[in-house]
């Protein structure tokens, strides 16, 4: 293909090269294991679809037909989030990146905050909940950010799960990606319980940043902010503006190629667009 992109969603040449050593051989033997017949259907075209999905919001079965047929694109995208694909693709982008803005590859420092979304229909009773702060049925996205608001990693839970229970699961998930994280800013919601456990078991120091006295509104708060964005990053793809997904695993996939596709663009800007900046850091 070409690097003139059919879609704003795909990867231009620039982009794919970056992925591309990344994303496993196809084969039709055994859909997704080595040998047998040449793949009908491209890697890149695969990975195109997703994008597309993430960022339009379409259902998998209104694929536009120039792509594969949605069944191979879904069972694709399934694949690799089971097999650590969609991990492997996320983490590189995210170190070229810091790598790009002269930071090590391994933050020492972060931030954690979590967003309730609405559950679609497709959200099962047992992976969803009610948010009575938000009044909200849904689930909710913990998030642990670098400093730059790059994703280190993404929990999602029924949105009835307290930001305490979520914040020890979503840390704990955060030192075994990073093992050199060991500051993070949080918000109130994270207790006492949530802080001592960082700081027990995983060597983290959990830093609250309270509201400013006299707060009305919203108002970006120092250092949280940048998780804050990230937030409003994942939010700007039509397929995060509520959860779609019937896994929670699937969730926090979609979350990743969405951040997949911001740090490729980052990394190698289309041709008369303005390069994506993740802005200051905190």
């Amino acid at each position: 293909m070409g690097s003139s992109p059919a879609y704003p969603s795909d990867l231009t040449d620039a982009q794919w090269a970056l992925i591309e050593p990344l994303v496993p051989v196809l084969s039709t033997r055994g859909r997704g294991t080595r040998g047998g017949r040449p793949p009908k259907y491209s890697r890149r075209r695969i990975v195109d679809a997703i994008l597309y999905v993430d960022r339009t919001g379409c259902s998998w079965r209104q694929l536009p037909h120039d792509f594969p047929p949605w069944e191979t694109v879904y069972f694709y995208f399934s694949r690799w989030a089971a097999d650590g694909t969609t991990d492997r693709i996320h983490d590189a982008l995210r170190d070229a990146v810091r790598d790009a803005a002269g930071r090590d590859p391994m933050a020492s420092a972060g931030a954690v905050d979590s967003q309730t979304v609405p559950g679609a229909a497709t959200v099962g009773k047992n992976s969803r909940g009610w948010d009575a702060g938000k009044k909200v049925n849904g689930r909710k996205r913990h998030l642990v950010v670098d400093t730059m608001g790059l994703l280190i990693v993404v929990l999602v839970t029924a949105a009835s799960v307290q930001d305490r229970d979520g914040g020890i699961r979503v840390l704990d998930r955060a030192k075994m990606v990073m093992p050199s994280l060991v500051l993070v800013w949080a918000d109130a919601a994270y207790s006492r319980r949530a802080q001592d456990f960082a700081s027990r078991a995983l060597r983290i120091l959990v830093q609250v940043v309270a509201k400013l006295v006299g707060q009305q509104g919203f108002v970006p708060l120092p250092r949280r902010w940048v998780v804050e964005r990230t937030h409003a990053w994942i939010t700007g793809h039509r397929r995060m503006s509520r959860d779609y997904e019937r896994l929670p695993a699937h969730s926090e996939a979609m979350i990743k190629w969405a951040m997949i596709g911001l740090m490729a663009r980052r990394l190698a800007p289309a041709p008369g667009r303005r390069p994506w900046q993740p802005a200051r850091a905190a």
